[in-house]
């Protein structure tokens, strides 16, 4: 143990803090890692598949993008070894195991995704799951589950159908559940006629996708909302406000992306007002720049304040925490490696404050002695614990990952064309 993480422990324990018990709980904290960082969220239904339409996009040509299954899970689990713990991972309906073959969404089955089960339990990672609503025909016209379009509105159904079904395959395989996340891109560019008719159609598309119901140590149910995308500036049928509704009258979880918000709403505020009507919620990490754009996380005000929030609830074990950016004009397994760090320096943050002693102080009226404290901790060396918790799992410290990083783009993404 070195004299730096010795010191840090000293500094902790002044004000109250056990860092052995931070480190505790950041042990039993996963993060779920995207799958679609790696490739520019093209996924693998056809050899040239690449993302497209839904309100969302990827900038960028940075060389190295993983082109197969094989590359994307070599490129995967090589990040992983750069983060610390013990994680799951993320796919979207689009990534399954098609052996060349083309398969329509609302087809899928499990069998598409068995070699990605074995691939996770080599990796001792467990699988989270996405219906793809974007990049297909059947989206181009910007609805799915509330067209009013039936046949197309049966397509996306049955596709979303399919894909809880395989998300429960992944919980039983498993032993733990599988989180299911639905975000559809539905909206329209200038100001609609009939707002009520397309969100009653969605309401009675999700009866429908919920009726088949899986138990819970298999499948968790999310539902994700988003203010605006490119196409649907002026309508989202699936916003905060619906969501918000729908899951806590159909007991779902809601997603709050941190990146489908107005720029200067607190999102980290919202944790504390779901979680009094509901167990459990769903958050994906992101970095928002002007709009959604999903840039790289960092340990920023916004991030430290999300991880804050879940962590004074109390109700960490049962918030579920996804990675959702991609950028496309960096080396993409440094963003994975920073953007993961950063994650999980801000929850460590988190679990090193001295939240008991902060409430103390607010409920005696001390506001600036909770001020003081909070600013306090600020200046802590929480460096030295995080390089610790690193040395801990075998993971390469802050000033040594992009070393791994940079040989990683030598050895291997430089070789692709």
């Amino acid at each position: 143990m070195s004299d730096r993480y010795n010191y840090a422990k000293m500094r902790y324990a002044e004000v109250g803090v056990d860092i052995d018990e931070a480190l505790k709980s950041l042990s039993e904290f996963s993060l779920s890692l995207h799958c679609w960082q790696a490739d520019d969220v093209g996924g693998f239904e056809t050899p040239d598949a690449a993302l497209g339409g839904g309100g969302i996009q990827t900038t960028g040509n940075y060389p190295g993008k993983a082109r197969t299954l094989e590359e994307l899970r070599g490129d995967i689990g090589f990040a992983l070894k750069l983060i610390p713990g013990n994680h799951r991972l993320n796919l979207h309906a689009s990534y399954g195991d098609f052996a060349g073959q083309k398969v329509e969404r609302d087809k899928i089955e499990p069998k598409h995704y068995e070699s990605w089960v074995k691939w996770a339990k080599e990796q001792n990672l467990k699988l989270d799951f996405n219906c793809t609503m974007f990049s297909h025909p059947k989206a181009d016209d910007g609805f799915t589950l509330s067209s009013k379009d039936k046949a197309i509105r049966d397509f996306w159904i049955a596709h979303t159908e399919k894909a809880r079904e395989i998300a429960a395959y992944f919980g039983r395989q498993q032993g733990c559940p599988s989180v299911h996340n639905l975000w559809i891109p539905d909206g329209t560019k200038d100001y609609p006629a009939d707002r009520f008719g397309y969100r009653k159609i969605l309401v009675e598309s999700l009866d429908q996708i919920f009726k088949t119901e899986y138990p819970e140590k298999e499948l968790k149910d999310a539902v994700e909302s988003k203010l605006f995308g490119i196409g649907s500036e002026a309508f989202v049928v699936g916003s905060n406000d619906f969501y918000l509704s729908y899951a806590i009258s159909r007991n779902k979880m809601i997603c709050f992306d941190m990146g489908h918000f107005h720029p200067t709403e607190l999102v980290a505020d919202k944790v504390s007002a779901f979680l009094q009507f509901q167990n459990s919620l769903l958050l994906h990490v992101s970095r928002p720049m002007r709009w959604d754009s999903d840039h790289i996380v960092l340990f920023n005000d916004d991030l430290n304040f999300m991880a804050q929030e879940v962590v004074r609830s109390g109700k960490d074990k049962d918030v579920y925490v996804g990675l959702d950016f991609f950028d496309a004009s960096v080396n993409r397994i440094g963003a994975y490696a920073v953007g993961s760090r950063s994650a999980l320096k801000a929850w460590l943050a988190a679990y090193l404050e001295p939240t008991e002693d902060l409430i103390k102080l607010e409920e005696a009226g001390d506001n600036i002695g909770r001020m003081a404290l909070s600013e306090r901790m600020k200046s802590m060396p929480l460096g030295e614990v995080w390089d610790h918790f690193c040395e801990m799992n075998n993971t390469p410290t802050e000033a040594e990952y992009m070393k791994e990083v940079y040989s990683y783009e030598k050895d291997v993404l430089s070789r692709r064309n």
